[in-house]
């Protein structure tokens, strides 16, 4: 049996995904990192992208979040995702509604600090489109 690491992802409703995992693939701000055991310790900001699950090498899980943090330890990877949406429950029309709801609020935004909140949505949005499309 492969050695393995724990994974825990905690979303602000619940804890998903608390297993030992071969490897975890995870969005950091400064790229996709892979944590496997014995892994330096560090922590991570996160931006919107997918977390890939591995189990007899190869990807067992993909979860899509939306930002967050990650800790790695030596024996353990915890992810707090802002939000966090199992890529197969993404409903693709549903994201095109609303970046073309949200292309309209950015045309109605009176000042930037309001364009910046819908463009931060607006690049969410864009980041379950390209998971969908990608995976990643």
């Amino acid at each position: 049996m492969a050695e393995t690491t724990n994974f825990e992802l905690v979303s602000p409703e619940k804890l998903l995904v608390s297993q030992p995992v071969e490897m975890v693939v995870v969005p950091g701000a400064e790229g996709y990192f892979g944590v496997l055991p014995r892994h330096a310790p560090f922590i991570s900001t996160l931006i919107p992208g997918v977390i890939q699950i591995y189990e007899g090498g190869q990807v067992k899980e993909r979860i899509f979040v939306a930002g967050g943090f990650a800790e790695v330890t030596e024996d353990r990877c915890t992810v707090l995702a802002e939000t966090a949406i199992a890529l197969g429950e993404i409903d693709r029309a549903a994201v095109e509604q609303t970046l073309k709801n949200l292309a309209e609020d950015l045309q109605a935004a009176k000042d930037d600090s309001e364009k910046a909140a819908v463009q931060n949505k607006i690049d969410v949005e864009q980041a379950k489109i390209r998971a969908l499309d990608t995976g990643h």
